[in-house]
């Protein structure tokens, strides 16, 4: 067999594409692989759904992300509702692993990636880079959120808001106040496993059937919470606000009311700090 080409990079987009900083949430559901298996069919038919004791997994993960381009920067925020998945022509060299062995990294091949079903974004050059370079099934939303801050308060509660949104004639995003979803993680007071989980693989799938492979670097671990004792059912919350739009129906087929298994997370450490100020005296000391 000849080697393929690599996909192509128009312009005026080039890679790697490298992050500032990232925070990032993913909150991870163990289904019934049945229905996961129809909708990947539908979205990527070269990909199989990975399954862990006989449960296929899905999962919303959040970013917030920072680039730094010669005019300046730019700030994006997306969420991803994916299937994980492997290539059907690779099923003899995936591993056997539980969830929880997935989820803090074992998989070496990094062929168990994420299949995107939705990507929800708020740039629109996120939105035509995305669809352009992977293949990702990406189009426009906003987010109100509440995350971990170093400049906030004390927590590790993270909560997202996805809505509704267009592109306008100039390029712009234009903002609907009809609400999508919100997800919740309650993580404070959990003890967390850090998770050698990157090159972390996206896949896409491209209008003529190809599936493209997109891996993803993180320079430090993740941060994984174990959510499977009955105590955690309730740390996570996700309510479909749009219950009959395609993101709101493909979560109910898979999700339901199935309580979270997992969620990780990863927050780009501080570069620098500005600290409290002093007085200075206002006049020489007197001897």
């Amino acid at each position: 067999m000849s080697p393929l080409p690599l996909p192509p990079v128009p312009e005026p987009f080039q890679l790697p594409f490298y992050y500032g900083a990232l925070h990032h949430l993913g909150v991870d559901w163990l289904v019934d692989p049945g229905p996961v298996r129809e909708l990947l069919a539908k979205h990527h038919p070269g990909l199989s759904a990975a399954e862990f004791d006989g449960r296929a997994l899905v999962s919303f993960n959040y970013q917030l992300y920072f680039a730094q381009y010669a005019f300046g920067g730019g700030i994006t925020q997306e969420i991803e509702y994916n299937v994980i998945a492997f290539p059907t022509a690779e099923s003899d060299r995936i591993p056997r692993l539980t969830y929880a062995q997935y989820a803090q990294g074992w998989d070496q091949t990094k062929l168990l990636g994420i299949a995107r079903i939705h990507v929800l974004c708020d740039n629109p050059f996120a939105i035509s880079a995305g669809r352009a370079l992977y293949a990702e099934p990406k189009y426009p939303g906003w987010f109100e959120v509440d995350l971990p801050s170093l400049n906030g308060p004390a927590g590790e509660t993270w909560t997202v808001h996805g809505k509704a949104a267009a592109i306008g004639p100039d390029g712009a995003l234009q903002k609907n106040a009809a609400p999508l979803f919100s997800l919740t993680a309650a993580l404070d007071g959990l003890a967390a496993a850090p998770a050698n989980n990157t090159p972390i693989t996206g896949y896409g799938t491209d209008p003529d059937s190809r599936v493209l492979a997109g891996p993803m670097n993180v320079y430090q671990p993740y941060r994984w919470y174990d959510l499977s004792a009955p105590e955690h059912t309730d740390r996570v919350r996700l309510t479909l606000h749009a219950p009959d739009s395609d993101l709101g129906q493909d979560t109910r087929s898979l999700i339901a009311d199935t309580p979270a298994a997992g969620a990780w997370t990863y927050q780009s450490p501080p570069v620098a700090a500005h600290n409290r100020p002093y007085y200075l005296p206002t006049r020489p000391p007197t001897d």
